[in-house]
């Protein structure tokens, strides 16, 4: 499959704004042979079931995003392809009833698009087989292998389905940390785990040689090593550069949060401001840096924005905290709410700083200031702000959600006390199988929808920490300035 480039833009100026385009991955045949010794080696909490991830699961997710991106491709046929769910015919690259869809587009179709080059597809294989280790006869044989093959083989890591020649890399899943789009510009991510080296180096790939991305090859920013890293000392993840997608939010089209966390360091967030000053892409990048832990992983699973005055967050990790009910000395001093307190600061191209005590200082600033609402900040905090349903929420994903326009999210459907916040805040909450009928039966409209929690089945899905943030990378929004 060939996607044109004659209608596609790349522009995000926004975390809420229409989504009109966006990169995911479907999960493949390597999250099925994840292995409980290796699961948190490749940075999974659990092994999954890969049948029921994606029958039950995702494939829901990708027909949702066809309804609201590109209902040409769905609407009126969803009993057939519900009938043919046995196959799925409609969800693989390499069926002729693929959706191929160039709104939501799938990374192993533009993966088999540039391996049809003969000089693409051997520079691929090499730096593949470099980063893995194989031998060169195994280099000569992928060489030889069809694109439409080879772009599998590539992500799963098996020829064949059973023939394993390297890891798989089941985090592919999570589009939105290989790259960030800011306006029209695309930085590129560096993983703090050896785990998702393949993932990015498919990505480099792809965004230098697919004609897609051809209008935009000034755009792309790498963000490159400190001078001499190599000759640097220690393991520290502070001295390594690292960053990912879920520690980056573009706010508003001056704007642009990173996260300090588990998986991006200061050295990455320093090397990113400079690219994006140098290359006047934001006026102002805020760093928010939370504690180095697997419960936060990126700033994207302790808050993400609902509505341009409306977010939903950790409080525990965020607050201005909740009045003291009595005057006993542990009230006072057994607090461990404060341990936990981000750091926040705002840098500014004309070398400015700002700083903020909390991030719901932060993020009121963002909605009044940068999005300029009139209407007070809200915040819905997961589990309700009770514990231990904020902790045990906050950890699948409560705080993840993806917008599809401004104030529709998607949700898992296991954070209930999560959902009940949402509906004191007069959200509508449905049901991704109910709202997949009433679209179809054209009893709801995507279009005239809002203030809806869409609530996504999880089971599977949340053993791997993430949620449907973390499972885009939008390419094109509607601005909503």
């Amino acid at each position: 499959m060939t996607l044109s480039n004659s209608e596609f833009k790349l522009d995000v100026t926004s975390e809420i704004g229409n989504l009109r385009a966006l990169l995911i991955h479907s999960p493949d045949n390597g999250l099925g042979k994840v292995v409980p010794s290796k699961a948190q080696d490749w940075l999974f909490e659990d092994i999954v079931h890969l049948d029921t991830m994606r029958k039950n699961e995702y494939d829901y997710y990708v027909k949702l995003l066809m309804y609201f991106l590109d209902p040409g491709k769905i609407k009126g046929k969803l009993a057939q392809i519900d009938a043919e769910q046995s196959n799925r015919s409609f969800y693989k690259p390499d069926d002729k009833a693929f959706h191929a869809s160039n709104k939501v587009i799938e990374i192993q179709s533009l993966l088999e698009d540039i391996l049809h080059d003969d000089d693409t597809r051997k520079k691929m294989v090499a730096s593949v087989c470099a980063i893995e280790n194989c031998t060169y006869r195994l280099q000569l044989k992928l060489i030889a292998t069809e694109p439409v093959e080879l772009a599998k083989v590539i992500i799963s890591g098996s020829f064949n389905k059973n023939e394993m020649i390297f890891a798989p890399i089941p985090n592919l899943i999570f589009s939105r940390d290989i790259g960030i789009a800011i306006n029209n510009y695309m930085l590129l991510n560096k993983p703090a785990k050896k785990a998702r080296a393949r993932e990015t180096l498919i990505m480099r790939y792809i965004f230098f040689n697919h004609p897609l991305f051809a209008a935009y090859q000034d755009n792309i920013l790498e963000i490159p090593e400190t001078v001499q890293h190599f000759l640097r000392p220690g393991e520290d993840t502070d001295q390594k550069t690292t960053l990912e997608g879920g520690d980056v939010m573009m706010v508003s089209p001056k704007h642009l949060i990173i996260g300090c966390s588990e998986r991006t360091s200061v050295s990455g967030a320093n090397e990113a401001i400079k690219l994006l000053f140098e290359n006047d892409v934001v006026k102002k990048v805020t760093i928010v840096k939370i504690p180095h832990k697997r419960d936060y992983m990126h700033i994207d699973t302790v808050f993400t924005q609902v509505k341009r005055n409306m977010w939903v967050l950790l409080r525990s990790l965020s607050a201005t905290e909740t009045a003291i009910q009595n005057n006993e000395p542990i009230a006072w001093f057994a607090d461990k709410k404060n341990k936990d307190k981000p750091e926040i600061v705002q840098f500014r191209k004309d070398k400015r700083t700002k700083t903020f005590d909390t991030l719901e200082d932060l993020l009121t600033d963002i909605s009044e200031n940068d999005l300029k609402s009139a209407e007070k900040t809200e915040f819905i905090y997961s589990g309700g702000d009770t514990f231990p349903y904020d902790a045990r929420e906050q950890w699948t994903d409560s705080c993840n959600l993806l917008a599809v326009k401004e104030g529709v999210v998607l949700g898992y459907d296991r954070n209930d006390k999560t959902v009940e916040a949402f509906k004191e805040k007069g959200f509508t909450i449905i049901k991704v199988a109910d709202l997949l009928k009433q679209f179809e039966s054209g009893e709801l409209n995507p279009e005239t929808m809002i203030d809806t929690l869409i609530l996504m089945p999880s089971a599977e899905l949340s053993r791997a920490r993430g949620g449907f943030h973390c499972m885009s990378m939008p390419l094109q929004r509607d601005e909503i300035l």
